[in-house]
């Protein structure tokens, strides 16, 4: 199944099979990608919950604009009692007692009603974050082999979490915060507009266009900032994981300072522009301050100008001032909210992008399950290209794996042994020719069915960073633990996992480094044990072990590969001496085919390769024999003998 198209996917340029985006999203693909986000047409209570939160939005603003008016009248009442000395004054008490209560409850319930409307919306809110991140996260595993293979872990894992809050903070700030201002702006229109005249609005209009042009302007300018900061923290990070994940190789070498150094340029980048920032924060809050100033003090000169010509109250002068104070609140934070989002849509071009990415490896409309009735697999006449069509990996093969019998390839490294594996299992697609599995062309059928029937061990295991048993049962989830004891048992290592003081619920670490080269392998074979497919794929499976545990495993694998078409790449030519069929690949191309008896008769390439891993082989041996005999004599110590072995 395709993935769902995001906002800036339209446009796309396709060469080679491969596509490329051919422009970055823009706010508003980012803006359009969120509305559904927002109101969900599978969620009715969400929405619902949307349409509460502006009603009592609304409720709140109206509220907000009557505030004024209680303190103007109550001003207005203290100044006639003033005038008119201890007539009455017990019932104008009252009311001006009733008038202040009416404010201070006012300013409570405007306060209390934007909270409400903000635990209402709360839910709208999160569930967008979630509904957005688990989207990206199953879009990054659709996407296909290569981009993995040139992606930055540290860069990507950046971009999502920034966008998560860049989601977060555009629904919150631009939904909860934008509109109540305007619906604001238009109830003080009508408030100026009733007490005053039209001079009064048309300055508040004048001032607010001011406002909102200079702060547009100047976050513009801290926002093109704002991306050069993303830049440096995202190279930063990228570093910073990529120097962890490579500890050992930072010590091997005594790098320590040079990663250091390079982490620190990027931070210093990071720097500078976080200080351009805030010079900038510093120069939006005054010029703000400065124009809202200028129309409220023109406001209250014409307001002042008409409490000493009688036409307005001393009420009036106090509400109007406190009306447009109270206007600059919501105001002042809109230009906060507009940074913000606008921070935010920057944050989120990156996620909308890689939401446009689109699966180099996509199944086919109406593809169907693969039915494995018997497990031939036949490559017929494949060509394969790396980096879109430049540089050629495979020519011309053609071999069959027949049903239930292994097939072992070999060869030179660079001669495009992995390369089969891969197409396999449709990491990538062949550029020519077909690879069929009981005569159903593997492109023709669905993905999840294709990696549902085959099995592999690949030459470098990487394991989850959990337990020992959620690895193995990562094979098979739905196993019982019996069943992944035994598999672990047909793997050799279920003896060594029980004398771990944790057992089964030993934690690996990441990507399985608390665990030998061995012992990762041989938790991976116990995974692909569990798995059970009908096909197997063995890329140099048993390459980090040593040649006792080698030969303790590869007796577990020919009985697991027993009565299963088996596809076994090897280095270690001794491993596969009882394959039905050895192919010998060099550069690309097969160059010989026959079993081990036939290909040593022949004389050819795969003679040669066996000659001079019997020689290494008995080099070794010979090397072994030689430091137990020194230290019989005393010449060297186990440690001495210890540290040469390393």
């Amino acid at each position: 199944m395709s993935s769902p198209s995001a906002p800036g996917a339209a446009s796309r340029d396709t060469r080679n099979g491969q596509d490329y985006l051919t422009r970055r999203p823009s706010h508003w693909d980012a803006l359009r990608g969120l509305l559904p986000l927002v109101w969900p047409a599978d969620r009715r209570d969400l929405r619902v919950r949307v349409v509460v939160a502006f009603g009592v939005l609304l409720l709140a603003k109206i509220v907000t604009v009557s505030v004024p008016v209680f303190y103007k009248d109550a001003t207005d009442r203290l100044a006639e009692a003033a005038g008119t000395g201890s007539s009455g004054m017990y019932s104008v008490a009252v009311g001006i007692a009733m008038l202040i209560l009416a404010y201070g409850t006012g300013r409570v319930l405007m306060m209390a009603l934007n909270q409400v409307r903000d635990l209402i919306f709360t839910e709208v809110g999160q569930n967008a974050v979630r509904a957005l991140n688990n989207r990206t996260f199953a879009h990054l595993h659709r996407l296909s082999l290569r981009f993995h293979l040139e992606r930055r872990t540290g860069g990507l894992s950046r971009v999502i979490e920034r966008a998560t809050r860049g989601v977060e903070l555009i629904i919150r700030m631009g939904i909860l915060n934008v509109v109540p201002t305007v619906v604001e702006l238009l109830l003080v229109s009508g408030m100026l507009l009733y007490y005053f005249d039209w001079r009064y609005v048309a300055i508040m209009y004048v001032t607010v266009g001011a406002y909102m042009w200079f702060t547009f302007a100047a976050s513009e300018r801290r926002i093109a900032v704002r991306r050069e900061m993303n830049d440096s923290d995202t190279e930063a990070n990228t570093k910073a994981v990529d120097s962890l994940l490579n500890f050992e190789t930072v010590k091997h070498f005594g790098n320590e300072e040079l990663e250091a150094r390079r982490f620190d340029d990027s931070m210093a980048r990071y720097e500078r522009a976080a200080i351009k920032t805030f010079r900038w924060l510093a120069i939006l809050n005054t010029g703000q301050t400065l124009i809202f100033t200028l129309g409220m003090t023109a406001c209250m000169l014409m307001a002042g100008r008409g409490v000493v010509m009688g036409t307005h109250t001393i009420g009036e002068f106090v509400m109007i001032n406190a009306m447009l104070i109270q206007l600059y609140m919501p105001l002042n934070f809109l230009g906060m909210v507009y940074r913000e989002i606008k921070q935010g849509l920057v944050d989120l071009e990156q996620m909308f992008s890689l939401l446009g990415e689109a699966p180099e490896i996509e199944d086919r409309p109406g593809a169907k399950p693969l039915v494995v009735s018997r497990g031939e697999i036949r490559f017929n006449h494949v060509d394969f290209f790396y980096d879109a069509g430049k540089r050629q990996v495979l020519h011309d093969i053609t071999f069959t794996v027949p049903a239930g019998k292994m097939v072992a390839i070999v060869g030179p490294s660079g001669a495009g042994k992995s390369t089969l594996a891969r197409l396999m299992f449709r990491f990538y697609d062949v550029t020519s020719g077909a690879i069929t599995i009981d005569g159903q062309n593997i492109r023709d059928v669905t993905q999840k069915s294709l990696r549902a029937a085959i099995g592999v061990v690949p030459q470098d295991s990487v394991l989850f960073n959990d337990t020992i048993f959620y690895n193995i049962k990562y094979g098979r989830p739905d196993a019982s633990d019996e069943e992944i004891y035994r598999a672990a048992q047909l793997a050799q290592i279920d003896s060594f996992i029980r004398s771990l003081p944790e057992g089964y619920e030993t934690k690996v670490g990441e990507r399985g480094l608390k665990l030998s080269g061995g012992e990762k392998q041989r938790v991976a074979i116990a995974r692909t044990i569990l798995k059970g497919p009908p096909i197997l794929i063995l890329d140099e499976a048993t390459s980090a072990l040593d040649s006792h545990t080698e030969r303790d495993i590869q007796a577990a694998l020919d009985e697991v590969s027993r009565e299963r078409t088996s596809l076994v790449i090897a280095h270690r030519l001794s491993t596969i001496i009882n394959a039905d069929r050895i192919l010998v690949m060099e550069k690309g191309r097969v160059v010989e085919q026959g079993t081990h008896t036939e290909l040593i008769a022949s004389g050819g390439l795969y003679a040669e390769l066996w000659a001079h891993q019997r020689e290494a082989e008995k080099a070794r041996e010979e090397l072994a024999h030689a430091l137990e005999d020194a230290e019989r004599a005393g010449a060297l110590t186990s440690e001495d003998i210890r540290l040469m072995k390393r």
